[in-house]
C-alpha cells in the first residue's frame, strides 16, 4: 500500500493520519510530542501505526515550531542590517500604547537587540527611484564585522524597498557569498507591502527562525530518506495551503500558525460536505485552544498577525487564517493568586510531566485533571488504554488547591474542579467572541464544530456559554488537524502596495498588477507542485478617503466601480455596523490567492471501521447544576448512522470524549459526525 501521510506537532500531542487512496484505507495514530527532537514522535507514530516511511506517497507537515522560537525566544543569534537612520525601528514600532490604563504597560522586547542592528548608506524614494546608491565598501566591512561577532542570521530591510528592492536583493546576493554559513533573508522577499515597522518585524522573525526551520527540515527530510521515503516532504502554511519544503526554507515566518491551520481546513471541508454555510472551528488541545470561522466553506485570511497579541506582541506581514488562541488546553494549569483568585492558564504542563493525572512527575492541576475528577474520563481508557490515569493523585492536587481558596470537605474537589472548567469556558468563549462578535457577526447564527483531544469534551458547555444551538463533533476529533492537512491545497499568496482612489482608471491599473501577480503565482506553483490547474482569488485592501486603517474585501473578477464598492460597503457595514455610500473609497494594496487542489480523501472513509457488539456501559459522571448523576457511555465506533440518543451521556473514541449534557440529544450523521443538538436552543 502507498499512503497519503499527514503529521501534526502539537505542544502536547503529536498526531499521524495515513490514507490509502486505492484502497481507501485510513490509518491512526498519536504519541507525547518529543521537545528534544520532534522528530523522534513523528516516527513513534510512525511505529504505532505499523507503518514505515518507504510506504508513504507524500508527508504533509505542520508544526508549532515556529511559534514556539518566537514566544519562548529560541531562535538564532542574528543581525538587522538596514538603511542609515532607521536602526531603532523596531523599538520605535508604531509608538502608540494600546493598553492606555496599564501603568505599567511595556511591549515585548525586539528579537533582535540594538546592538546586532547595523546600518549601511543607500536609500530608495518612496517611487522607487535612487537616492544614495549602496555603499558596498560599508557592506564588505560590516560583513567581516557579522563574521566576528558569529552572527547565524542576517535579516536585510531597506527603507522603500517595497517600491523597488534592487538594493536588499543585492545586499543578500553578496551577503550569501561572504557569509556561506549563515542563513540571510531580505524583507522584499517576504512582503511588497509598505509600513517600514511591519516588514521590519517580519525579516527580523523571519532571520530568528530561519536557520533552526532549516535545520529541522533537513534532518527531518534525512530521516526520512534514510526509512525509505522517497516523496515530497509538505510543510503545513499558515495561509492554509501546503507549502513545498524550499519555499519553507525561505520563508519559515509563513510556518507560524501551522500547526492549527489544518484544523480549519477540515472544517471548512466538513462544513462544505454537510451543507453548513456557518460554523466556529474549534480546536481544544493539550496547550491551548485555538477558534475560526468558517463561512460559505471559507475561512477569513488576514495580512498581518500578532506574535504575542496585538497588545505587547509584534507584526509580521503574512498571510495567516484569522485564528484566535488562548491558553487554555487540557493541560493548562489552575493556579491562585496572591488574592486568592483563581486562574486557568496560559501555562501549560505540556506533555512532560505533564497533568498530575498522567503519573509523570506533574504536580499542578490541569484541566484535563478536573475533567477527570468530575467523571468525564475513563481513567482505563485514556488514549484506547496506552496510559492509565491516577484518579486519586488528580483528586488530591485539585483538593489541596480547593483547600487553599476555602473548599473544604468531601465535596471541595468536585467544586474546585467545576470552578476550573467553568473559567476555563470563560476563556475559551472570550476567543470565539473576537472573531465572530468584534466582526459584527452573532455566534448564535453558526454551527460549534469541534474538534481536538478537549473540544468533544467542552463543546456543550461552550455553546451553551454562547447560546449556540449546534454542536458537531468530526470523526476522529484528536487527530482532526492532521486530517484537515490531507484534506488541504496548494497555495501562493501575492500582495503589492497599491495606492489610488476607486475609479475605473484605478481598477484598470488593478488589473494590470493583479495579472503579474497571476503569472507568478502560476510559475511558482507549476514549478513547486507540478501544477496545471489554478484557481485565483483576489482581495483589495480598502478604506474611505481620510481613514487610517483598511478592511480587506474579496472582489473576484469584478471590473467596475460599482460592483467592488458595494462589496465595500457591504463588509464595512457588516463589520461596523453603518457605511456611507456617498464617501470617496481608495485602494491600498491589493491580494492574490492561488490554488492547486491536491488529490482529497473521500470524508465517508475516514471513520474508523464500526464495531457494533459494543456493550453501553454506565459511569458516575458530574455535571455541574445537574450534580452527579448517572450516565451511560457508548463507544463512538459502535454507533452506526441515524444513531439518537439523549442525556446525559459520554461518548468514547480513541483521542478524545464526547460530553452530551442532561436533556441534549445527540445523533450520528451522514458521514459519521455527531450533532448535538442544545435542549433549549
Amino acid at each position: 500500500m502507498r499512503y497519503a501521510i499527514a503529521v501534526d506537532i502539537g505542544g502536547t500531542f503529536t498526531d499521524l493520519v495515513a490514507y490509502d487512496h486505492d484502497a481507501r484505507q485510513v490509518v491512526y495514530s498519536k504519541s507525547p510530542t518529543t521537545y528534544d527532537n520532534f522528530a523522534d514522535a513523528i516516527f513513534h507514530c510512525f511505529e504505532k501505526a505499523a507503518l514505515t516511511p518507504a510506504e508513504a506517497r507524500f508527508l504533509n507537515h505542520g508544526t508549532t515550531l515556529v511559534i514556539n522560537a518566537l514566544l519562548q525566544r529560541k531562535g538564532a543569534r542574528t543581525a538587522l542590517v538596514t538603511t542609515k537612520g532607521f536602526r531603532d525601528i523596531l523599538e520605535i514600532a508604531r509608538g502608540n500604547r494600546p493598553d492606555p490604563f496599564d501603568l505599567h504597560y511595556s511591549r515585548s522586547e525586539p528579537l533582535i537587540p540594538r546592538e546586532l542592528r547595523f546600518e549601511v548608506s543607500e536609500r530608495m524614494a518612496a517611487d522607487g527611484t535612487i537616492v544614495t546608491a549602496l555603499d558596498t565598501g560599508e557592506l564588505e566591512r560590516l560583513a567581516q564585522s557579522l563574521t566576528e561577532e558569529g552572527i547565524e542570521s542576517v535579516g536585510i530591510f531597506f527603507m522603500n524597498s517595497y517600491a523597488n528592492p534592487a538594493h536588499e536583493e543585492a545586499a543578500a546576493r553578496y551577503l550569501q557569498q561572504v557569509m556561506p554559513g549563515a542563513y540571510v533573508t531580505h524583507s522584499t522577499s517576504l512582503t511588497r507591502q509598505w509600513y517600514e515597522y511591519e516588514r521590519t518585524s517580519t525579516v527580523a522573525a523571519n532571520a530568528y527562525v530561519g536557520p533552526g526551520v532549516d535545520a529541522y527540515i533537513r534532518r527531518l527530510e534525512t530521516d526520512l530518506g534514510t526509512g525509505g521515503f522517497g516523496g515530497p516532504l509538505l510543510m503545513m502554511g499558515s495561509n492554509g495551503g501546503l507549502l513545498s519544503v524550499e519555499r519553507t526554507c525561505e520563508q519559515p515566518i509563513a510556518l507560524v500558525e501551522s500547526g492549527p491551520i489544518g484544523g480549519c481546513i477540515g472544517a471548512g471541508a466538513y462544513a462544505e460536505a454537510l451543507g453548513l454555510k456557518n460554523v466556529i472551528a474549534f480546536d481544544m488541545g493539550g496547550t491551548t485552544a485555538k477558534c475560526a470561522l468558517v463561512e460559505e466553506g471559507r475561512f477569513s485570511v488576514e495580512s498581518t498577525y500578532y506574535v504575542g497579541g496585538y497588545t505587547k506582541g509584534f507584526p509580521i506581514q503574512s498571510p495567516v487564517i484569522d485564528i484566535v488562541e488562548v491558553g487554555a488546553g487540557g493541560g493548562s494549569i489552575a493556579w491562585a493568586d496572591a488574592q486568592g483568585r483563581l486562574h486557568v492558564g496560559p501555562q501549560s504542563a505540556g506533555s512532560t510531566p505533564g497533568p498530575v493525572c498522567y503519573g509523570r512527575g506533574g504536580d499542578k492541576p490541569t484541566v484535563t485533571d478536573a475533567n477527570l475528577v468530575l467523571g468525564r474520563l475513563n481513567p482505563d481508557n485514556f488514549l484506547g488504554g496506552d496510559l492509565t490515569l491516577d484518579v486519586e493523585g488528580a483528586r488530591q492536587a485539585i483538593g489541596d488547591l480547593g483547600e487553599r481558596l476555602g473548599y473544604h470537605g468531601a465535596e471541595g474537589p468536585l467544586q474546585m474542579a467545576e470552578g476550573i472548567l467553568a473559567i476555563s469556558t470563560v476563556i475559551m468563549g472570550g476567543a470565539i467572541k473576537q472573531v465572530s462578535v468584534e466582526h459584527g457577526l452573532d455566534p448564535r447564527d453558526f454551527a460549534l464544530f469541534c474538534y481536538g483531544g478537549g473540544g468533544p469534551l467542552h463543546g456543550v458547555s461552550l455553546a451553551r456559554e454562547l447560546s449556540i444551538p449546534l454542536v458537531i463533533i468530526p470523526p476522529e476529533p484528536g487527530n482532526f488537524s492532521a486530517i484537515g492537512m490531507l484534506l488541504a491545497d496548494a497555495r501562493i499568496d501575492r500582495s503589492e502596495t497599491f495606492t489610488g482612489l476607486l475609479d475605473a482608471e484605478t481598477i484598470a491599473r488593478s488589473r494590470t498588477v493583479f495579472e503579474a501577480m497571476e503569472a507568478e503565482a502560476r510559475e511558482a506553483l507549476a514549478r513547486d507542485f507540478n501544477a496545471r490547474d489554478v484557481l485565483l482569488e483576489r482581495h483589495a485592501e480598502m478604506r474611505y478617503r481620510g481613514q487610517r486603517h483598511n478592511i480587506k474585501v474579496p472582489i473576484g473578477h469584478a471590473g467596475d466601480v460599482a460592483s467592488i464598492a458595494a462589496a465595500f460597503h457591504r463588509d464595512y457595514k457588516r463589520r461596523y455596523g453603518h457605511a456611507d455610500a456617498q464617501a470617496a473609497i481608495e485602494l491600498q494594496a491589493l491580494h492574490l490567492a492561488a490554488f492547486a487542489r491536491q488529490q482529497r480523501p473521500d470524508l465517508a472513509c475516514l471513520p474508523r471501521q464500526p464495531d457494533l457488539e459494543s456493550k453501553v456501559q454506565e459511569r458516575r459522571v458530574h455535571f455541574g447544576g445537574h450534580g452527579t448523576v448517572t450516565a451511560r457511555i457508548f463507544r463512538r465506533d459502535a454507533l452506526p448512522e441515524g444513531f439518537s440518543d439523549t442525556g446525559p451521556a459520554l461518548i468514547e473514541e480513541y483521542g478524545s470524549t464526547t460530553l452530551v449534557w442532561p436533556g441534549d440529544r445527540f445523533e450520528i450523521g451522514t458521514l459519521r459526525e455527531i450533532r448535538i443538538h442544545l435542549a433549549g436552543h
